[in-house]
């Protein structure tokens, strides 16, 4: 055998004059005598074919017209084998595996030769309808992928069907809501097998920001195709529909004067609240941008041989990933008793803990689920049944005082051994949208007893105070008091986070308009409809440059797609919201971060999570781009 100077030299002359090495010249010959025998089927030939070394046909009569279609069949194979550096890349490979000796020769031929490969490409994405955690549709994408000539099918990905507003979600609405994700999956469906399969035929799943690039156009262009058709139906409905409104709206606008009268007449006069805001508009199909942006970067997870985090976290940093990556803080529900829990207390949707910062994931999960036990335990002792798991993941339990729940979580504490306010702090999800009663204009907190917005204020502070170990609220308030949010962060944001969940806006409304009027510590989101990797990755930027935490969530209809764990960790979240330790939806993310912390601490690239820093918040800032003035922090 010749060293590869030389061999690259005879390379070059034998593709110059048209001959090739012996073992590319039987490959001819088996092309030829392929060729031949295709040609005698049609009835065009019917020579001989050669065997491996046998000299060209003879040049006279059929065996001319033979030798010259050879002889072409000979060039076009010199220029294909050359211009892919066939012959070249074989005498390399053959070349050092002599001296490398392998024990598999065929595999060590198999990876040398896979590093010339095309890379893998999107070859289809297929859609199928799932259910949700809520036995809802909901939508399924396989991504299907072009690997060394072959197609492949490379992962499955689920995602919740999002279709309604919270701040308008009640009883009544169910049906509707139920048809609306029906639609919406139908939609997504025709939208993945048809022109969003023909959108990303032949793209890079690596190539993140073109994927988005185009599922969003393409949603924005069904939008304006779907404005352009409410146009041209309303310009169609034009004359009846005045008489249409008079016959059906004035009820509505007479009872909403007669209810401002009503307040007027009150003995302490107080300021009428502002009206719901029109809820988002959910557009059909939206999850079908969504599922499938989230399908790409998962097949490109697993075509790359990594893992989703570290993926998400170098799209954010636009190189590599950071060199120390920190794991977010769990706030975990411990007791839901809102106004769903059958007693008399309302205020508290949700009381959740939030381990001590300097614990490792692991052990404050563990500490976590010593509190689930006992308070399972306590919940069983009771008398009163039936008992009810919350949706949220956690015990539902109806209450008759605000101390109630403080008074149970500090006998557990006491249990376990554990300083409330030292080695967790509490959280409470008050979701304002769901306690204000529209007729009196009012927030009832506890069964009869109703406060107007300003009174809230002097609700909140005093509980904060009274619970020193309190270091959240969520949804203290609705998005529409705007002038109590300012007040309450004013005067609490020094030591305890204004959170936004319902009280947010949507993902694609933050991108656009900004954080708004209203001044959080952070916004609790949700990954669904058409929200794109890109765009998650666009929202936590944002929050970060406006001190604001971004704190990834769950949808109330969840799958078992732990997607959302890794989005968290690759996005440097603070806290990851995933609800109780119950149910399979939920407490496959308490596993997934799990494994990541280990993968963490196995590549020594696991940092710890910093002390609690409150961003203050004051009242007259208003300018939605200003940076917070400074920052409290706690042990």
């Amino acid at each position: 055998m010749t060293s590869s100077p030389t061999g690259c030299l005879a390379t070059a002359k034998e593709a110059a004059g048209l001959t090739l090495p012996p073992i590319l010249n039987d490959i001819l010959v088996t092309l030829y005598n392929r060729e031949l025998c295709s040609s005698r089927r049609s009835g065009r030939s019917s020579g001989e074919g050669m065997s491996a070394g046998q000299a060209p046909p003879a040049s006279n009569g059929r065996s001319s017209e033979e030798a010259r279609d050879f002889y072409q069949l000979k060039q076009r194979a010199a220029e294909y084998y050359r211009s892919n550096l066939v012959p070249q890349r074989m005498q390399q490979v053959l070349n050092s595996m002599f001296y490398d000796n392998p024990d598999d020769v065929y595999g060590h031929l198999a990876n040398y030769f896979a590093s010339f490969a095309k890379p893998a490409a999107i070859s289809r994405i297929v859609g199928k309808e799932k259910l949700d955690s809520t036995g809802q549709q909901t939508v399924q994408v396989e991504v299907l992928c072009t690997i060394k000539n072959l197609e492949k099918s490379i992962c499955f990905t689920t995602m919740s069907n999002s279709c309604c507003d919270p701040n308008y979600t009640t009883f009544d609405t169910m049906d509707k809501e139920i048809e609306l994700k029906n639609l919406s999956v139908q939609f997504a469906l025709e939208w993945i097998n048809g022109p969003l399969n023909s959108l990303l035929k032949g793209l890079l799943p690596s190539n993140q920001k073109q994927v988005d690039k185009f599922l969003s156009e393409y949603f924005q262009r069904k939008m304006e195709e779907d404005e352009e058709q409410k146009k041209k139906d309303a310009e169609v409905e034009e004359v009846p529909e005045p008489e249409q409104s008079v016959s059906t709206n004035p009820i509505p606008v007479v009872d909403k004067k007669k209810k401002a009268l009503k307040a007027k007449k009150s003995i302490a006069p107080e300021k009428p609240i502002k009206p719901r805001e029109p809820p988002e508009i959910f557009f059909p199909g939206a999850v079908a941008i969504g599922v499938v942006s989230l399908a790409v970067a998962k097949a490109t997870v697993k075509l790359q041989n990594t893992s989703l985090f570290l993926h998400i976290a170098a799209l954010n940093h636009e190189k590599e990933p950071p060199v120390e990556v920190r794991m977010p803080i769990p706030m975990v529900s411990l007791l839901s008793c809102g106004k769903s829990s059958g007693g008399k207390l309302r205020l508290m949707k949700e009381v959740i803990a939030v381990p001590k910062h300097d614990l490792s994931y692991e052990q404050g999960l563990k500490m976590m689920m010593a509190f689930q036990q006992q308070i399972t335990k306590w919940m069983f002792s009771q008398k009163s049944l039936p008992l009810a798991m919350s949706h949220l993941g956690c015990w539902e339990k109806g209450f008759e005082r605000t101390e109630q729940p403080f008074e149970l979580i500090h006998e557990v504490c006491d249990t376990l051994e554990l300083t409330l306010g030292k080695d967790l702090h509490l959280i409470l999800n008050c979701a304002a949208h769901e306690l204000m009663d529209y007729e009196k204009e009012k927030y009832e907190i506890i069964t009869g007893v109703l406060k107007h917005p300003d009174e809230m204020i002097e609700l909140y502070t005093s509980l904060v105070e009274k619970y020193p170990s309190i270091i959240g609220l969520i949804d203290p308030l609705r998005k529409e008091d705007e002038e109590q949010w300012s007040k309450l962060c004013h005067l609490l944001s020094p030591q305890c986070y204004l959170l936004a969940d319902g009280a947010s806006r949507s993902i694609d409304k933050l991108i656009t308009n900004g954080l708004g009027e209203n001044r959080y510590s952070g916004l609790i989101l949700k990954h669904a409809n058409q929200t794109t990797i890109s765009d998650l990755i666009r929202v936590a930027k944002l929050m970060e440059a406006q001190d604001c935490r971004f704190i990834p969530s769950l949808t109330d209809a969840e799958t078992l797609d732990d997607s959302i764990a890794d989005i968290a960790v690759g996005l440097g979240a603070r806290f990851i919201k995933l609800g109780g330790l119950c149910h399979g939806e939920r407490v496959a993310k308490y596993n997934r971060l799990l494994a990541i912390e280990e993968e963490l601490a196995q590549r020594g690239a696991l940092g710890q999570a910093a002390e609690h820093q409150f961003p203050v918040i004051s009242e007259e800032e208003h300018d939605p781009n200003s940076v917070r003035p400074g920052s409290e922090q706690i042990d």
